[in-house]
């Protein structure tokens, strides 16, 4: 694969075992504070640390922060910005739904912790001992003002992107499809076929509703010049999922890419939820039959309207199903509780299960749950993938299109249920993943994934061999 082959060439100069000298390494971290980016990148801290004997400096944004308790003493937490008002000013740009506008946020969020990341970068590389050298900044991908202090005070930068190779490879074509004229779109033509990006259509492109396109093509080239500038790129998937993008990927950007994952099945014991995780639905899940439990979670960013939700929960009584749905507090749009309807709870006894966040890696890999019906953020998919679990998708905003796209029609593990949210079409399509030969036929497919997921973290599969060469 060409990526492999850019990191050969790298590597083959000098091992990890010559290039090591009698001081300490330390790899330097700066997470996106949001729960689906700081989740993965605390996992490879995970993995560097645990596989390469790396210490770990993690800096944070003052909101969102990770509980340093949670983690090993080898890793330093490292706050940037000082004092209430700046972590006031930090979590307002944070959005606290499906409409906010998350490239203006993300821009914002870079542009306001720039300076105060470089007095902290300079006050640790100034308190380094002999024993205790920087080897590297990762930096989130969205981070490219974070990246480029690093660069200035003359710290090498990885760029780690939490979504899926086909996302980067969307990305990488976005300027192409402008300078067509294909996008801003049409709103006639939003079904139309992209053949430059099969099996993606243009409606899958359009990655939010409620930014500009201007501001939607200036995040993205910000993105992609993190990756072209960077001296590598680290993504959470692996070879057999996503051979021809990441190649793609390799060809177009011209810096080593390292597909390492899955993240999860190798940094195994790091918690590190920004919610609590209520993990009585084990042992609730430890009573229903195998495959039989529907889990329902739309992550921790996505939010619908309060009649989505009730039909969602009509929907999941009717198709007589057992499932377990996260409604975490500020699911619905303008309310930090959701009210069930009336005679809901009776109707699901026994059978049903609501909890207001779920320690997700254990339900899916739960013998019980045999399906999941999903907003397709990449590390839902990505754990959905890896152990085996078929999926309804309802994308919301970002790569979450993209991903159900291949979920749909690439992996052929699950479907999309589009259109209005009404109870009928949702109890069609749960009984069409957890009873039909089609959704048996889904479960299968993901379980030949599932082995090949495993295969690729085992010694000389082929996201060890990428770590190793990271390392």
């Amino acid at each position: 694969m060409a990526s492999m082959v850019k990191a050969e060439a790298i590597s083959s100069s000098s091992s990890p075992a010559t290039t090591r000298s009698s001081r300490r390494r330390r790899v330097l971290m700066f997470p996106l504070p949001f729960q689906g980016h700081i989740t993965p990148m605390l996992q490879l801290a995970g993995v560097l640390h645990a596989h390469g004997g790396l210490d770990v400096t993690v800096f944070h944004a003052p909101v969102n922060a990770p509980d340093p308790s949670r983690h090993p003493a080898a890793y330093r937490f490292v706050a940037v910005g000082d004092g209430n008002e700046f972590a006031a000013e930090a979590a307002a740009l944070i959005p606290t739904g499906s409409y906010g506008d998350f490239p203006a946020a993300l821009m914002a969020l870079d542009a306001l912790l720039r300076v105060p990341f470089e007095d902290a970068l300079r006050r640790a590389l100034a308190a380094e001992e002999d024993e205790d050298v920087a080897a590297c900044l990762v930096v989130d991908s969205n981070f490219r003002g974070v990246q480029a202090v690093g660069e200035r005070l003359g710290v090498p930068t990885l760029s780690l992107r939490t979504g899926g190779a086909c996302c980067l490879a969307a990305y990488l074509a976005f300027p192409e499809l402008c300078a067509k004229g294909i996008l801003p779109p049409d709103q006639l033509q939003l079904d139309m076929p992209l053949t430059e990006l099969p099996p993606l259509r243009l409606r899958d492109m359009v990655l939010s509703t409620t930014s500009s396109h201007a501001t939607m093509a200036t995040c993205l080239e910000r993105i992609l010049d993190s990756s072209r500038c960077s001296s590598g790129v680290i993504l959470n998937t692996f070879n057999d999922l996503e051979n021809s993008d990441l190649e793609k990927i390799a060809t177009d950007l011209n810096v080593p890419v390292y597909a390492i994952g899955p993240l999860h099945k190798i940094s195994i014991g790091l918690e590190s939820s920004l919610l609590t995780q209520d993990r009585n639905c084990l042992e609730w899940l430890d009573k229903q039959e195998t495959e039989s439990v529907l889990y329902v979670s739309f992550g921790s960013l996505a939010s619908m309207d309060r009649e989505e939700l009730l039909e969602i929960a009509w929907g999941l009584v009717d198709s007589q199903m057992s499932f377990l749905w996260v409604i975490r507090p500020n699911l619905a749009h303008g309310s930090q509780r959701v009210h069930l309807p009336d005679g809901f709870e009776e109707a699901i006894r026994g059978r049903g299960m609501v909890i207001s966040w779920a320690p997700q890696q254990d339900v899916l890999s739960h013998r019980a749950v045999g399906g999941f019906w999903t907003h397709n953020g990449w590390n839902s998919t990505l754990e959905s993938i890896c152990d085996g679990v078929p999926m309804i998708c309802r994308p919301h905003f970002a790569d979450q299109m993209i991903n159900t796209r291949y979920v749909q029609e690439v992996w052929k593990i699950g479907f999309e249920l589009e259109g209005k949210l009404e109870r009928e079409t949702i109890e069609r399509a749960v009984r069409r993943l957890m009873c039909k030969e089609e959704g048996k036929e889904m479960r299968r497919r993901a379980k030949a994934l599932k082995n090949q997921a495993r295969i690729s973290v085992e010694k000389e599969g082929s996201s060890k061999t990428a770590i190793d060469m990271l390392i």
